[in-house]
């Protein structure tokens, strides 16, 4: 029995080792096969492009307003309303201050009461000229009488006259006690405040057109003769994102800073969402020079490695490296030469720990 016994338990424990033995040998496969075939790194591509470019250079200006203006009052008076804040948006034609014109109304009240009275005295001035002019006909009134009926006529209708351009003005000046918005825009700055007595000329308010960009950039001579009056540029405003938006050269000014061998160049910008405040950094790049017909990926293709550059290359499911040279940037992208042709896709997302010849999955853009 006790034989039998040591016979079973010799059986259990070799069954045991062979087991084991079996799985350390698959588990050992396994971590081999794992280390032979890594997973496929997920990367993003974009194909190589040929493309005609001219060269470009990128300058640094500052934002401001298509137009600022210190708006005046054309007459005086004392501020008693003024119906606007620093910020405000307003239109053309929005009300900014009400002068007080009370003076203004009482003379115009007597200026339209003497016109009553020499009214009544052009009629009586007519009728002596007439009655006057009758009797010279027949020779029967002194050639003086003639003149003196003619000459009071001709007064009275010089001293209408004169009472019509005295309403007219007094009407405008009381029209103008009303300071309106000349154009469409911000208001950077209050100049008054209501109580306070506003000369003719006086300053109410600075007003800003925000709804399109001025920017001055400088331009080196040596760019002068590639750039033309009206050719588009790009512009980044760095505190805004990284987004290009296009713009156009307005104004080449003749006369630059002789120390600085610069001319300045004049760019509008469209600014409908007003995001662009007054007084931004802006970086405008210009394309100059001839035109050539380059190679372009994009700049996030290119690996350095010390002094060289390379990109990886999708071939057959693996990331292939090609040694590039770039010759040129242009925004987003880089001119190269190398063995790259148009059409092949490189890698441009994911391509931080790539090794040369291992497999990727290109992932949807």
């Amino acid at each position: 029995m006790h034989l039998f016994y040591r016979l079973f338990i010799r059986t259990l424990i070799c069954l045991s080792l062979v087991m084991l033995a079996g799985a350390n040998v698959t588990s050992f496969s396994f971590a081999q096969e794992q280390k032979k075939a890594p997973p496929a790194v997920p990367v993003k591509t974009a194909p190589v492009v040929k493309k005609t470019v001219s060269d470009q250079i990128s300058l640094i200006g500052t934002t401001k307003p298509i137009r600022e203006s210190v708006v005046a009052s054309e007459v005086s008076g004392l501020v008693e309303a003024f119906h606007v804040k620093a910020g405000d948006f307003v239109t053309r034609g929005t009300a900014l201050a009400m002068l007080g014109s009370t003076g203004e109304l009482l003379r115009l009240k007597g200026a339209m009461a003497a016109r009553a009275g020499i009214r009544a005295r052009r009629v009586l001035a007519e009728k002596e000229l007439q009655r006057v002019s009758n009797l010279k006909s027949t020779n029967s009134v002194a050639e003086r009488q003639y003149d003196e009926a003619f000459y009071s006529h001709s007064a009275i209708e010089n001293e209408l006259l004169k009472n019509a351009a005295d309403i007219e003005q007094l009407e405008y000046e009381i029209s103008k006690k009303n300071v309106q918005a000349p154009f469409s825009g911000f208001v950077a700055q209050e100049h008054i405040q209501v109580g306070e007595w506003v000369a003719a000329g006086g300053s109410v308010v600075t007003l800003v057109d925000m709804s399109r960009i001025l920017i001055t950039v400088d331009v080196p001579e040596t760019y002068m003769v590639g750039i033309k009056s009206k050719s588009r540029v790009r512009v980044v405003i760095n505190s805004l994102g990284k987004t290009p938006r296009t713009a156009t050269v307005s104004t080449i000014l003749p006369k630059g800073e002789q120390n600085a061998r610069a001319f300045p160049v004049h760019i509008e910008l469209s600014n409908k969402d007003f995001k662009i405040k007054s007084g931004m950094a802006a970086v405008v790049t210009f394309s100059v020079g001839e035109k050539r017909t380059v190679k372009l990926l994009p700049k996030d293709a290119i690996v350095t490695s010390g002094n060289r550059r390379m990109v990886f290359a999708v071939n057959d499911g693996k990331a292939v490296p090609v040694p590039v040279k770039v010759i040129g940037y242009y925004d987003s992208d880089a001119a190269i030469e190398g063995a790259l042709e148009p059409g092949v896709h490189v890698v441009v997302r994911g391509n931080e720990r790539l090794r040369p010849n291992q497999a990727v999955k290109v992932t949807a853009p």
